[in-house]
């Protein structure tokens, strides 16, 4: 009802507005048939405001100009609202006095177990469709403890361990006093969303795939293109100098013998290694010379020092001199290894090398044993005390070098201050380069910061200086190093060895002579070519890398050693001898004192390989000469038995290469980097341990 009276009403009203006349509510009525009272039809509202509804303002409420500021207090607080509440010339753009409340900062133990629990949610999110995923996201949590709460990162590190079941030993391997701070720096510093990440998640876990090898830029990296024409090459003197190659000692001076020599986990050759099928009583005591599954007792390193000089007919002259190509400590586990096991192994062992193997001087490199923790090594670019954390050992084993009277004053500084590397330029003119390899090791997690980039220590910066500075004055170069750049890809980071790479292809063929690595513990080598190996040949192979075999026998390998006669003139090898050790005749020299083991000459590099190449007597083992052998090896199958045989030195343990083993070992040998290795290259073929 009321309805249709509101709409007469306004029916009404507007024919009258419209008509011009006057108008006015109270002139008017209409009959409710529902009261039967009168109300008005229209009603005219007074233009001035009623200011007797307030009885303050803030601006003056008769004006027409703007509208009404009263006064108004609240009847529960009775504070008064300011007038910059409403002021409509300037409206408040946030609530700064009555602001949101944030949560309480949470402990340490807070952030640990919330790290834990995210990382458990993301684990068995579906909306984390793959492992990759699912793996960098638990790192971006574990990177935001670790920058807030680092004292937690081990403890993280363990829980998660533990709850994954990714180790036996979780607190052996991850924690305070091992790993722990290493995972927890990384994690820290790390771009773990991105390339890091990806690698680390790839490398370590298995849960990515590898991602793709950075483009180099080397705009601005050489200080010169390389010559066009290159230098005439330095002509042969006729005169041969003798150069010793030892690598990978591994002393364990904890070695026991008798202890268990075929154990079933860890390092043999302990007094807690044991064989799980007899836990109390060793199967296979161990011998005191060495066994196949032990690091190199004291007995076989004397043993190997005394039997070199008279092999090589060094005896009263020693040798010009010697390269020693990393690794003296054990292969302990993690936790028990220390800083005071590192600086006695590179006591004991450099005073024995100085001592029996004559007045030449020995040029060493570190390798991924000779630090501690193993493989370790962090670049200076962390800054402050995280960046000198190794300094410890720059300062010993520089010390060490300079005492014994292979390095130096020139070169002392640099290497105490730059990862133990180093540059020594001997009165004949050769220089050596030694490079610490620790820098491109997988192994190294402090790698995987900045991964992306190629060059993060600056050790390829150095090493690119001085091959210039050799090149300006028409000197030739030795490279040493530890862990190989290249072989089948399994060792190295790609990204540092493909700039590693192109340096060997700016300063090759006439400066750098010949590259010397260990670490595999294996006899082998590879082969660097022009413009990156896109164009594999004779005509293109321009530097060597030589593998030397190692002391120890582990694993399942012979003890070895090697002799190069080198050209005074142009430091090229002229030819190669290998020595070995058949370690399983050890055993038989326990019971007696007369005699101790045996080494025997192995192969002459030349003879054993170039018997079809057309190559004069004394023309030199070079890239070219090593391209030829990969060829025969393709026609004739008994130059890779050969080979597979001097890899593992002669070992009654090394299983035979056959069938798609052959090509791929073609193809590691064809491999300077990780990279072109791992493009090329068939994997699963590179060691015959």
């Amino acid at each position: 009802m009321w309805c249709e009276v509101l709409v007469r009403l306004a029916t009404l009203a507007w024919s009258h507005y419209g008509q011009g006349s006057e108008f006015v509510l109270a002139a008017s009525s209409v009959q409710n048939s529902a009261t039967t009272s009168t109300v008005p039809s229209s009603y005219v509202v007074p233009g001035a405001f009623p200011t007797s509804l307030y009885s303050h303002y803030y601006n003056n409420p008769t004006a027409t100009s703007a509208q009404p500021q009263p006064v108004i207090s609240d009847p529960v607080t009775h504070e008064i609202f300011p007038f910059s509440l409403t002021d409509p010339q300037n409206i408040p753009q946030n609530d700064t006095v009555d602001p949101h409340p944030l949560p309480p900062q949470a402990s340490s133990q807070q952030l640990l177990q919330q790290a834990v629990a995210q990382i458990k949610s993301i684990a068995v999110n579906p909306m984390f469709t793959t492992s990759c995923a699912r793996c960098q996201a638990s790192l971006e949590v574990a990177k935001f403890l670790a920058l807030a709460a680092p004292e937690q990162g081990t403890n993280l590190a363990l829980t998660l361990c533990e709850y994954f079941d990714y180790s036996s030993s979780c607190e052996k391997n991850y924690g305070p006093l091992v790993l722990g701070p290493i995972l927890t720096q990384v994690a820290s510093f790390a771009d773990v969303g991105g390339y890091d990440g990806q690698s680390i998640c790839s490398e370590f876990l298995g849960l990515c795939p590898a991602p793709t090898i950075t483009t180099l830029n080397l705009t601005g990296w050489f200080a010169k293109p390389k010559p066009n024409p290159l230098p005439p090459p330095k002509q042969p003197s006729g005169q041969l100098m003798k150069v010793l190659h030892l690598s990978d000692l591994h002393i364990d001076a904890r070695y026991a013998n008798g202890a268990e020599a075929n154990c079933t986990s860890g390092l043999c050759c302990r007094d807690n290694a044991y064989n799980s099928l007899s836990p109390e009583t060793p199967l296979f005591p161990a011998p005191r010379y060495g066994s196949f599954l032990c690091d190199a007792p004291y007995s076989l390193i004397t043993s190997i020092l005394e039997a070199i000089p008279p092999l090589t007919g060094t005896e009263s002259t020693g040798f010009d001199f010697s390269l020693f190509t990393g690794d003296l400590l054990a292969h302990d586990p993690d936790n028990q290894q220390s800083r005071a096991m590192t600086e006695y192994s590179e006591v004991v062992l450099y005073d024995l090398l100085k001592r029996m193997l004559g007045s030449g001087p020995t040029y060493a490199t570190l390798g991924n044993h000779d630090t501690c923790l193993p493989d370790q090594a962090s670049p200076s670019s962390l800054g402050g005390a995280l960046g000198q954390q190794f300094s410890w050992l720059y300062d010993h084993v520089t010390a060490l070098w300079e005492q014994e009277g292979w390095l130096p004053e020139a070169s002392v500084e640099f290497s105490r201050t730059h990862y133990a590397a180093y540059m020594v330029k001997r009165a004949d003119g050769l220089r050596v380069i030694s490079l610490d390899t620790n820098l491109w090791y997988r192994s190294n997690y402090f790698n995987y910061i900045n991964s992306s980039e190629p060059d993060v220590s600056g050790i390829l910066r150095f090493l690119t200086d001085e091959l210039q500075d050799a090149e300006d004055a028409g000197d030739r170069v030795w490279i040493i190093g530890h862990v190989v750049s290249g072989w089948d890809g399994s060792n190295s980071m790609p990204n540092p060895t493909n700039l590693f790479y192109q340096i060997v292809d700016r300063f090759s063929p006439h400066v750098i002579a010949n590259i010397f690595w260990g670490h595999t513990h294996e006899d082998q080598l590879s082969i660097f070519y022009a413009n990156n190996g896109t164009n594999i040949s004779a005509e293109t192979a321009q530097a060597v890398s030589w593998t030397g075999p190692s002391v120890t026998p582990l694993t399942n390998l012979n003890s070895g050693f090697r002799v190069y006669e080198i050209d005074s003139a142009t430091f090229e090898v002229v030819d190669a001898y290998t020595w070995k050790s058949y370690v399983n005749d050890y055993p038989a020299l326990d019971s007696q004192t007369q005699f101790g083991p045996t080494f025997e000459f192995e192969y002459s590099t030349r003879e054993a390989y170039g018997g079809n190449i057309t190559w004069g007597a004394t023309d030199p083992l070079n890239a070219t000469w090593w391209h030829l052998v990969t060829e025969q090896m393709e026609v004739d199958p008994t130059l890779m038995e050969a080979f597979n045989s001097y890899q593992g030195k002669g070992s009654i343990l090394t299983p035979p290469c056959t069938g798609e083993c052959i090509p791929a070992r073609i193809c590691y040998i064809r491999s300077g980097s990780a990279s072109i290795a791992k493009q090329n290259c068939i994997s699963g073929y590179g060691s015959v341990q």
